[in-house]
């Protein structure tokens, strides 16, 4: 069984039993409600997919009431067939025997993947993983007898400790935008954690979302501002200098990038902000940091074309009386003009910005 968490909340459970020609998963996913997810994984003797199944319960509904969801994808020569819904949708990937499913913040498949790479004796395997309509590559490499790294093809990293088979013990996300940590136990009570965890979403303490969506308006002196943000949670976790690296471009916020836009010309110290719409992102440090502003828009938070900065100016830092869980973003009058604050943990961020007449 593998327990993932995010910060100090259980996100995931999963148990799973893998022979050689199958694999029988069951697992409890918390985000953005609690859902009960089973698996089926059928492959031959040689590794090569036969059929994949997955289905989607209500946590409150007996095990044996129809499922909410049903998946299936089988392999048809060189393309693999899925059909949702009993078959009513039907979409065609091209494919091969030797892939797997990729199910975000599921482990399992990487339990399989990660013994083939290990049983291969390579120092470096690239393993293709299939999820939705497409197919994508993630590259494990061998670091040491117990440890390995598998390479998200645009989240980053995981740092992975295994056992002699290669069998995923430990799992460490913290470098990638995901920050998971996955740990491997003996056992886990599915039903009984499903009617947990269900119980609590009844009780308004769901899990919710990784990362929602925020937005924040003020006007200062006939200048309407408006910030779109993501907002990840602290969970128990040391934010800047640790969950956000000291001296590194953070997205500030989550998932898409952090969007900026005036009706009016700004101020921010020497740099003039036309009226137009722009990306934020921080270069958080110690004692001083760095707001970016940049004309690129509607790109993903990791998306960062530093040609297109429109400039950098440097960010105050103050201490907060109380711990903000929720990071948020203020806009708000200030001597001068207004202030654009930044806040999570017990750390602001701010700079003093004047409108232009």
């Amino acid at each position: 069984a593998f327990v993932t968490r995010l910060g100090t909340d259980t996100l995931v459970v999963e148990q799973f039993a893998h022979t050689t020609t199958r694999v029988d998963a069951e697992v409890v996913l918390r985000t953005p409600q609690t859902r009960v997810l089973r698996y089926t994984l059928d492959i031959t003797e040689a590794g090569s997919l036969v059929r994949f199944e997955a289905t989607t319960h209500d946590p409150l509904e007996a095990m044996d009431a129809p499922p909410l969801r049903r998946q299936v994808v089988t392999l048809e020569g060189d393309s693999l067939i899925i059909s949702t819904e009993n078959g009513a949708q039907r979409r065609t990937l091209v494919g091969h025997g030797a892939m797997l499913p990729f199910i975000d913040m599921v482990h399992w498949p990487f339990e399989v993947m990660l013994r083939r790479a290990y049983a291969s004796g390579e120092s470096s395997v690239a393993q293709q993983l299939f999820s939705g309509g497409r197919v994508q590559e993630f590259i494990l490499r061998k670091v040491r007898p117990d440890s390995m790294t598998v390479q998200h093809p645009f989240r980053g990293t995981m740092g992975v400790v295994v056992d002699s088979e290669g069998r995923l013990l430990h799992l460490d996300a913290r470098a990638t935008t995901r920050k998971l940590l996955v740990d491997r136990t003996t056992s886990a009570d599915i039903p009984g954690l499903a009617a947990r965890f269900a119980a609590l979403d009844k009780a308004g303490r769901s899990f919710g979302a990784l990362s929602g969506r925020s937005t924040t308006e003020a006007t200062i002196e006939g200048a309407t501002i408006t910030v779109d943000y993501g907002t990840p949670a602290k969970r128990g976790r040391a934010i800047f200098g640790s969950l956000v690296p000291y001296g590194e471009r953070w997205r500030t916020g989550a998932n898409r990038a952090t969007h900026f836009a005036t009706s009016r010309a700004l101020r921010f110290g020497d740099l003039l902000v036309p009226a137009g719409t722009y990306t934020l992102s921080t270069i958080p440090d110690a004692d001083e940091s760095t707001l970016i502003i940049n004309t690129q828009t509607g790109q993903g938070g990791t998306s960062y074309d530093p040609d297109r900065d429109l400039g950098r100016i440097p960010l105050s830092h103050a201490a907060l009386d109380e711990s903000v869980e929720i990071f948020r973003v203020v806009v708000e009058e200030a001597p001068g003009g207004g202030a654009l604050r930044l806040q999570w943990d017990r750390t602001e961020l701010y700079a003093l910005f004047g409108v232009e007449q």
